[in-house]
This record gives C-alpha cells, sequence and structure tokens, in this order.
C-alpha cells in the first residue's frame, strides 16, 4: 500500500489530485509498478517523491485462533531434522 507525502495530480488518471494522507491509487485504479516507483522517486515531473510505501499492519484481534490455541509466535519450533553424513568405514 502506498500513501500521499506530498500532494499532487495524477496526469495518468485525469488529472485526479491526490492530498496529503490518502492512499494511492485511488480505488478502481490499476498502476504499474514502474508508476509507484516514479512517483516514489524523484524521477518524476515534480522531481521529489510523492508516495512511499507502507506496510500494512495486522492486529492480533484480527487473526482467527481456537479457542485456548496458542498464537502462532507461541507455539515451540520443532527442530529441523537434518540426515546425517555417512561414514566411509576402511577395510
Amino acid at each position: 500500500m502506498y500513501k500521499v507525502i506530498k500532494f499532487f495530480t495524477d496526469l495518468q488518471d485525469n488529472k485526479h489530485p491526490y492530498h496529503e494522507g490518502e492512499t494511492f491509487p485511488r480505488e478502481g485504479v490499476t498502476v504499474t509498478e514502474e508508476r509507484f516507483k516514479e512517483l516514489a522517486s524523484k524521477k518524476n515531473k515534480r522531481g521529489v517523491a510523492l508516495i512511499k510505501e507502507v506496510k500494512e499492519e495486522v492486529k492480533t484481534e484480527d487473526i482467527p485462533f481456537a479457542e485456548g490455541e496458542p498464537y502462532e509466535a507461541e507455539k515451540p519450533v520443532e527442530a529441523e531434522k537434518k540426515p546425517r553424513a555417512k561414514s566411509k568405514k576402511k577395510g
């Protein structure tokens, strides 16, 4: 997900205005990876980054789990079993 960090009008979206703090792109608009990179860098007509990528936070209350079952982070991690190298006997 990308957020607008500087006001701009998108010349590739019928001059749609994007205000600081809004999500880019607006609903119903498809944007190429190249366009994301262009707007997130100085390589655009304004010469400054206009958007930045933001990681969505997942709230633990939004994660479904069975009652009494521990969260994934609380479950013990089983050690991976690696096959032992066979020793060569001389004889």
